[in-house]
């Protein structure tokens, strides 16, 4: 796929197609009710017909998260912003939630943010679609990645007390990033780390991830799934791995489940089943909603973790500063899994608790959760019967708060800087 060619397809071929399945539904549909009814079989079918070829030419936008409180932007990056959902309790637990950079928004969390922000006072990444950051911006790899989120830790702990749910592909950086502060002896620790369905030992239990990142080498990727950003975009330029590819490679692997959902969204609205239909649409709305990553964090992403395993060699570093999990003493470990997660599968996460090793056993808690895949982890109504518990449990630890609170606004950096600490946050 060339990017720049795509993106003229979209604009001249799916466009005029996501018109037609639109402008069509809306001719029908005040007329389908007034039509005798073998008549109405036929209308009905072309009806659904139009639905279904408007959503799969569609490009979704990002979604909101309408959990239903206040939400601000209290800490900005150029790839990177923090949100924050307001707590009516000025004493409840303060969890950060770390997004993954895997190709969808933040938004794809919105179960696990609703099901926590009445309880706790709520943080979560909201990460840049890499197509509208400049060039000028800078690079973004790895060790950018874990230098974003010890400043997210140090900005946390400015307001005290804080727990980190770190979910899939951040397992890594939050755990390096731990590790660093816990031999500094910082202050801007976590009470609690939640891992969840994390690579932090892919090779423990491989899966269809691993083995197809095993079976080429960087540079079979780098030609085929790295791709330029087109000039119309902000990123113009900018070396991405593109959103649509990542969709492509998530979906191929449940190719004949995703097909199955469009048949019964299909007859849902063919028969006007509002609300089976509905159930289909707001899955897909974020589903399909997806960003491009930088190509640098990308493949530094899949040589260090998915092919070298530095982690679990103890080899993995941060600017040339070997990462030693053993440093980590003091803070609570929560890892999380899911029985059937044929992404991320049980035995990956879980590793994280022999490399601790001068982590005291008290502080060390697993949880395997039956029956659901990756997804399941953090949504659902098994991860709201059996996994939320947990996590309101190990949120509900307290560490006792600093007199200084976290900075109410804003604290942006957009020139090189932040990853050496020169950049402080104001209150």
């Amino acid at each position: 796929m060339h990017y720049e060619l795509y993106d003229l397809f979209r604009q001249s071929l799916l466009q005029p197609l996501n018109l037609t399945g639109r402008f069509g539904q809306v001719a029908l549909d005040p007329i389908r009710p007034l039509l005798p009814s073998p008549v109405r079989g036929h209308m009905d079918a072309m009806y659904a017909t139009l639905h279904v070829l408007e959503r799969l030419t569609r490009l979704y936008p990002k979604q909101p998260f309408n959990v239903g409180v206040k939400e601000d932007v209290v800490w900005s990056r150029p790839f990177c912003d923090v949100i924050r959902f307001a707590a009516d309790n000025p004493d409840a637990p303060r969890v950060l939630i770390l997004a993954p950079m895997s190709g969808h928004h933040a938004t794809l969390l919105r179960g696990t943010v609703e099901s926590l922000v009445h309880e706790h006072e709520v943080f979560i990444t909201d990460w840049a679609d890499a197509k509208y950051v400049p060039l000028a911006k800078g690079r973004f790899d790895l060790d950018a990645y874990t230098a974003y989120v010890m400043e997210m830790f140090r900005f946390m702990a400015r307001g005290g007390s804080f727990h980190v749910l770190a979910v899939c592909q951040p397992c890594v950086p939050a755990f390096a990033a731990t590790a660093m502060l816990s031999e500094d002896r910082s202050e801007a620790l976590p009470t609690s780390l939640v891992l969840m369905s994390g690579p932090i030992h892919p090779g423990a239990n491989e899966t269809e991830v691993t083995r197809f990142a095993l079976k080429h080498d960087l540079d079979w990727f780098e030609r085929h799934v790295i791709h330029t950003v087109p000039r119309r975009y902000p990123g113009r330029n900018r070396r991405v791995y593109p959103g649509l590819v990542q969709l492509g490679a998530f979906m191929s692997t449940q190719i004949s489940r995703h097909l199955n959902q469009h048949m019964d969204l299909f007859v849902a609205v063919m028969r006007m089943r509002e609300e089976d239909a509905q159930k289909i649409i707001e899955f897909y709305d974020e589903y399909l909603a997806v960003q491009d990553l930088s190509a640098d964090f990308y493949l530094d992403t899949l040589h260090r973790v998915f092919q070298r395993r530095d982690l679990a060699k103890g080899e993995f570093d941060w600017h040339g500063r070997t990462i030693d999990p053993g440093a980590i003493e003091a803070v609570r470990l929560v890892t999380i899994e899911g029985e059937k997660d044929d992404i991320c599968a049980p035995g990956q996460t879980v590793a994280a608790h022999d490399m601790c090793r001068n982590l005291s056993d008290s502080l060390k808690v697993h949880h395997l959760q039956p029956g659901v895949g990756h997804f399941g982890t953090f949504s659902g109504s098994k991860y709201r019967a059996g996994i939320l518990p947990l996590l309101k449990r190990s949120f509900a630890e307290r560490s006792p708060a600093v007199s200084r609170p976290y900075p109410r606004r804003v604290i942006q950096a957009d020139g090189p800087g932040w990853e050496r600490g020169a950049l402080h946050a104001t209150a």
